[in-house]
């Protein structure tokens, strides 16, 4: 299979060298879905959102998978060297800092995302990562982050395609690695509340302002 390019949305800031928040959409959303929560962070930096390559019964994801909560690992990793191989690009042609890019991803989004920290531990500045799970069931040990990159995550303790002990055990390979993990779990379900944005907002200001 070859790369592809994939469809986006940037929205330039009103200075150079600003942060960049790459916007990956849950399962069956688009390059808009994710608009009006980066609203929520201010206007401070460059907005670049991704709709998923990939199609499963007409709804719009990242990667295939083959079951519910069962990843297709080898679609996963292709798609990750997709993205990285596609923002590489984009980089030069929009003229945003590689080096400066805040992944939020909401579900499948953000389990693309933790696949890029597995992969390319040190490619991203920071990650804000709602109702992940781990993008591989086996990583390798040796994964290690250089940077101390900030993580937010934040879970539904009733949400019934996550586990609550394999969350833990996700946060702990993270932190093990190198990576400065925030996590949080909520008592709610699989959907977003004003909670997992007042405290994402929150921890952005703290660790990008």
């Amino acid at each position: 299979m070859e790369f592809q390019t994939l469809k986006y949305i940037y929205q330039p800031a009103n200075r150079v060298g600003a942060h960049t928040l790459l916007l990956l959409h849950g399962t069956g959303g688009d390059e808009t879905d994710l608009l009006p929560i980066a609203q929520e962070f201010g206007n401070d930096f460059n907005i670049l959102s991704l709709r998923g390559n990939v199609s499963e019964n007409g709804m719009p994801r990242f990667f295939r998978r083959l079951g519910m909560g069962i990843f297709d690992e080898q679609d996963l990793t292709f798609r990750t060297h997709e993205i990285v191989d596609f923002l590489t690009k984009l980089s030069a042609k929009e003229g945003f800092d590689l080096t400066k890019l805040i992944a939020l991803g909401y579900s499948n989004g953000a389990n693309i995302a933790g696949s890029l920290l597995v992969l390319y531990p040190d490619f991203l500045a920071g990650a804000i990562l709602y109702r992940p799970m781990q993008p591989f069931q086996k990583i390798d040990l040796a994964l290690k982050n250089t940077k101390q990159t900030p993580i937010f995550m934040s879970n539904g303790a009733n949400d019934p395609t996550i586990r609550p002990s394999d969350t833990a055990s996700y946060v702990d390979i993270l932190k093990t690695a190198g990576f400065e993990v925030a996590n949080h779990t909520l008592p709610i379900g699989h959907n977003l509340s004003r909670e997992d944005l007042r405290l994402s907002v929150e921890w952005y200001h703290k660790h990008f302002n």
